[in-house]
C-alpha cells in the first residue's frame, strides 16, 4: 500500500476489514483472529483512538517479534503480511490477514469473527457451524449416530420419491436405495443421515412444534404439541392454524364470489416451512407459533446462519446460506420452497392485498420470531375486510366523480392513512378496475368501465 491509500483507509473508519491500533498487543492478535474467521482484513499499527497518525517503534526485532507472537497465540497457526510504511517521517506497520479456508482459528483457546467493527465472541453452535460451513457441509448430512435403516419407514421414503418425480426438479428410474444414495438421505453402508431420520423416521425425532391458540398471554385456548417427520408436521402444523383462522366474502363484480382470509394463507405457509427447514436442529428449543385474536408469532430455533446479517435479510441483497441442505433440498424437490432466498419476497407478495397487515422478522435471543399483526383498531376479523372492500368501493366510486382526486384527498375522506390509500390503489389496478393517466401532477383516474 502507498501512503495515499493508508490515508483513505484511515478515514474511512474501523470496519468487518479495518482494525486501527496505536500499539501491537493482544487486541490486535485478537483481531486479526477475526479477520481470518470472517472476510480477511487489515490491521494498522500508529493509529490512535482520534483516526491520527502518532507512528510506532519499529526495532531490528519487531516485525519478527510480531509474526511469532501472532503464530504462537493462533491455531491453526496465521502467517500474516506484515510491511512498514513512512507517512510525514511516521512509521506505520500494516498486517494484513485473508480470510482462512477452514474455519474457525481459535486465538489462546477462545474463537472470534469480525461484526461491523468489533471482535464477537463465538459460541459452541456458531463455532460448529463456522466449521461445517468452510467445509460446505451441514448438520443434517451427517451420519445419525447408532441409526439403521431399520429406524427408516419406507413408506414415507417411496412417497417422496413420488411427489420428486413428479415435481419435475429431478427424476430417478434407479432402486430406492440407489436414489436416496444419491441424493444423500442414506449414507456409506447405507447408514441413515440425520436428514433422513428427520423426514423419514418410523419414531420421529423430538424435535416439536408447538402451536397454540392465545386470548392473551397466558390465557391459552387450545394447545397442541406437533412430533412428526418433518413433510407431516408441516401439514399439521398448517391445518391447525387453519382452524383458528376466519373467512370472508369479496365480490368483485363477478358472479362468482371471492375467498379472503384475515391472514394471507400462502405467506403462513411460507414461514412456516422457513421455520421447519431453517431452524437449529441442535437446540433443544422448539419451533412455537402462537395465534391471537389480532397478531401470529412464529419462532424458530437459531439465529441467521453464516454471515447474514438481518439488515441484509431486510434489503433483500444477500445469497442464501443453508443451514441444513438436505432438508432444504428435500422441501425443494417436492416443490414446497425455493432454494435462493426467495420465500421473503413471496411474503411480501402476498401481503400486497393485506393493506391492513404488517409483518416483522427479527432475530431475538436465541433464534428468529416473525410476526403478522393487524394493524387496525379493535374490530371482527370481518368487519375490517367488509371496509376494506367497502374503502375501495368508495374509492372508485370518487374518482368517477372526480378524476383528479389526490391520496391526501382520498385518505381524508375516507379516514384512512395515506400508506393504506395506496395499497388499496395498488390492488385495483392490479384487478385492472383503474389506470392512471399522465403524471401524479396534472394527471388524471380512468375508471375501468370508462369509455
Amino acid at each position: 500500500m502507498n501512503p495515499k491509500e493508508i490515508i483513505q483507509l484511515i478515514k474511512s473508519g474501523e470496519s468487518e476489514i479495518l482494525e486501527l491500533k496505536e500499539s501491537f498487543n493482544k487486541e490486535a492478535v485478537q483481531s486479526i483472529s477475526a479477520f481470518a474467521n470472517t472476510k480477511g482484513g487489515t490491521l494498522l499499527i500508529g493509529i490512535n483512538a482520534s483516526n491520527e497518525i502518532v507512528g510506532t517503534q519499529i526495532g531490528d526485532e519487531s516485525i519478527q517479534n510480531y509474526m511469532n507472537q501472532i503464530k504462537q497465540a493462533t491455531s491453526p497457526s496465521i502467517f500474516p503480511d506484515i510491511e512498514t510504511i513512512l507517512i510525514d517521517g511516521k512509521a506505520i506497520i500494516i498486517i494484513s490477514v485473508d480470510e482462512f479456508p477452514v474455519k474457525p482459528i481459535s486465538y489462546k483457546g477462545r474463537y472470534y469473527k469480525r461484526v461491523q467493527n468489533s471482535n464477537h465472541v463465538l459460541n459452541l453452535s456458531e463455532i460448529s457451524n463456522m466449521h461445517m460451513q468452510s467445509l460446505q457441509l451441514s448438520w443434517d448430512a451427517y451420519e445419525y449416530p447408532n441409526g439403521s435403516l431399520s429406524d427408516i419407514d419406507i413408506i414415507k421414503v417411496n412417497t417422496f420419491i413420488e411427489e420428486v418425480n413428479s415435481s419435475g426438479r429431478f427424476y430417478s428410474e434407479e432402486t430406492v436405495m440407489d436414489t436416496m444414495g444419491k441424493l444423500k438421505y442414506f449414507l456409506n453402508a447405507n447408514k441413515p443421515s440425520n436428514a433422513a431420520m428427520l423426514l423419514f423416521a418410523k419414531e420421529p425425532l423430538r424435535q416439536h412444534i408447538r402451536v397454540g391458540r392465545f386470548k392473551d398471554d397466558i390465557t391459552i385456548i387450545d394447545d397442541r404439541q406437533i412430533s412428526l417427520s418433518l413433510f407431516e408436521a408441516a401439514d399439521e402444523t398448517l391445518k391447525f392454524i387453519k382452524t383458528y383462522l376466519q373467512v370472508a366474502y369479496e365480490f368483485d363484480g363477478n358472479i362468482k364470489r371471492n375467498e379472503k382470509w384475515n391472514y394471507p394463507i400462502q405467506a403462513i405457509k411460507e414461514i412456516v416451512l422457513n421455520a421447519i427447514v431453517h431452524r437449529d436442529y441442535t437446540a433443544t428449543s422448539d419451533i412455537q407459533i402462537k395465534i391471537y385474536d389480532d397478531k401470529i408469532t412464529i419462532f424458530s430455533p437459531g439465529k441467521l446462519y453464516g454471515d447474514l446479517t438481518l439488515e441484509q435479510l431486510k434489503r433483500r441483497d444477500y445469497q442464501s446460506s443453508l443451514r441444513n441442505k438436505l432438508v432444504a433440498e428435500a422441501f425443494y424437490l417436492i416443490g414446497e420452497i425455493e432454494k435462493y432466498g426467495s420465500g421473503l419476497l413471496r411474503v411480501e407478495k402476498e401481503l400486497e392485498s393485506y393493506p391492513n397487515l404488517n409483518f416483522t422478522f427479527d432475530e431475538i435471543a436465541n433464534g428468529m420470531l416473525a410476526t403478522f399483526e393487524i394493524v387496525i383498531e379493535k374490530s371482527s376479523v370481518k368487519s375490517s375486510v367488509k371496509s376494506s372492500v367497502k374503502s375501495s368501493v368508495k374509492i372508485i366510486e370518487i374518482m368517477r366523480s372526480n378524476k383528479s382526486v389526490t391520496i391526501a384527498q382520498l385518505s381524508a375522506r375516507l379516514n384512512i392513512s395515506h400508506r393504506a390509500i395506496e395499497k388499496q390503489i395498488s390492488n385495483l389496478k392490479k384487478k385492472n378496475l383503474i389506470e392512471r393517466i399522465g403524471p401524479v401532477n396534472g394527471g388524471y383516474w380512468k375508471v375501468f368501465d370508462e369509455k
